[in-house]
């Protein structure tokens, strides 16, 4: 916390993948998540509006209502384009069992599993 009573957070957005936006920003002792939304200026670069669930505070979710402490990084999430365990069983079945795992590597003559 800064002199003259004002916090120090963070707002991070990612508008595509790979590309991250950080804003910095001083906000008085009672801002809540909404304030330092409003205040970053993210709200408006949202095209779909914004839904409760595509909001966190250091990874856990958190209301637009929610006050915010020194320090906090207020963490706006896209939504999935693919289930992750969807993602990870395509990716095996693409590289086939023998060359993903464990047993990628063996050396030639070796039992299995070593």
């Amino acid at each position: 916390m800064d002199e003259g009573g004002r916090l120090s957070v963070c707002v991070v957005y990612s508008p595509q993948p790979r590309v991250v936006q950080e804003y910095p920003l001083h906000l008085p002792q009672a801002a809540t998540v909404l304030d330092a939304l409003r205040c970053s200026g993210v709200l408006e670069q949202l095209d779909d509006g914004l839904k409760p669930e595509w909001l966190g505070v250091w990874g856990r979710r958190a209301a637009l209502t929610q006050q915010l402490r020194e320090g906090d990084r207020v963490e706006i999430y896209r939504p999935l384009r693919v289930d992750p365990k969807v993602a990870r069983r395509e990716r095996f079945k693409k590289q086939g069992a023998r060359t993903a795992g464990l047993f990628a590597s063996q050396r030639s003559n070796a039992k299995s599993g070593y």
